[in-house]
């Protein structure tokens, strides 16, 4: 490439070609359309769960402000990735700056691993909620419910600064072709020429705490939450609770099993399926997350009837 730096018998890189998804001429059109939908729909509906607990007052409970914070994560998680994506596929350029990668790279961790927090903080609400729901007010205040979705925030923060500000040491002087559709740690660390030990041991290590503990505390308060459901004598408050959970559960098996695969593998290989694994939990999760709690929410389906009667009755 003309603008790498030469440096001795090293070609240091000062840029990059994304893979893509697809090299055949023939698959562009149909693939910028298809996530140009998943894209517009992952918009659409993140953005109706945000509004109808914004204008639903009977939904301003812990429960569903975690949900909107949610709905925001996924909306920039989504937007990270997926508006590069469709640029490439229209242009088929593919070009990206060591610059715009690293910045990818720390928004993408950031609302991801924010996430992560998240989920950990909706099974703990969970549990005060079924497991003691004498004290839930006062356990989860608004106050409590800012401050810990501000902790997960910062939490989030300082991790993706941890692995971003190591990734910025990182040296590139051989292959300049980044097997993914989007700038991430594993791919970046299979086309480093330096010593990648340390960014690989503080995913271990920082990736094992962080995932591993949530994983942990979010399996914890569902085994406390089944044990007290079980213990329910009425069957409709029984199935109730069970759907909240199962919805909430299907999303933590979605996003950590997607996330673990990607970066809990050997750095050093490539594996065919490591972009679908990609597609996954950048476009299809996002998507998914929103229809996974409002198809099974009473609440949030009742909100919308009532947001769209009060919206649309009289144009209609």
């Amino acid at each position: 490439m003309s603008d790498n730096i030469s440096m001795g018998n090293q070609r240091v890189l000062n840029g990059f070609f994304l893979s893509g998804l697809s090299d055949l001429p023939a698959l562009q059109l149909p693939l910028f359309l298809f996530f140009l939908l998943i894209y517009l729909l992952t918009i659409i509906w993140n953005s109706l769960i945000i509004v109808l607990i914004v204008t639903g007052s009977h939904l301003y409970v812990p429960m569903y402000f975690f949900l909107g914070n949610l709905a925001g994560l996924d909306l920039c998680c989504s937007s990270v990735t997926i508006p590069r994506l469709l640029f490439d596929l229209l242009t088929k350029m593919r070009k990206i700056s060591i610059t715009e990668c690293m910045f990818q790279v720390f928004f993408f961790l950031l609302f991801a691993i924010s996430e992560l927090f998240l989920l950990t903080i909706m099974s703990y609400d969970r549990y005060t909620a079924i497991c003691q729901p004498l004290h839930y007010t006062q356990v989860m205040c608004w106050k409590a419910c800012v401050q810990l979705a501000s902790i997960a925030g910062c939490l989030g923060l300082s991790t993706t600064l941890v692995h971003t500000l190591c990734a910025l040491k990182l040296q590139f002087c051989g292959s300049d072709i980044i097997e993914s559709f989007f700038c991430d740690l594993p791919q970046l660390f299979q086309i480093s020429c330096g010593d990648t030990f340390i960014n690989l041991l503080l995913i271990l290590l920082v990736g094992g705490f962080v995932g591993g503990g949530s994983l942990i505390l979010t399996f914890l308060s569902y085994i406390y939450i089944f044990k007290t459901v079980l213990k329910m004598q009425i069957k409709g408050t029984r199935s109730k609770v069970f759907s909240t959970c199962s919805s909430h559960l299907t999303v933590v098996f979605i996003f950590y099993g997607s996330l673990m695969f990607n970066y809990f593998q050997p750095s050093s290989k490539h594996f065919p399926g490591d972009k679908v694994v990609s597609v996954f939990y950048t476009a299809i999760s996002p998507l998914l997350n929103p229809l996974i709690y409002s198809l099974r929410n009473q609440d949030l389906r009742n909100a919308f009837r009532d947001f769209v009667k009060k919206n649309f009755s009289n144009s209609l």
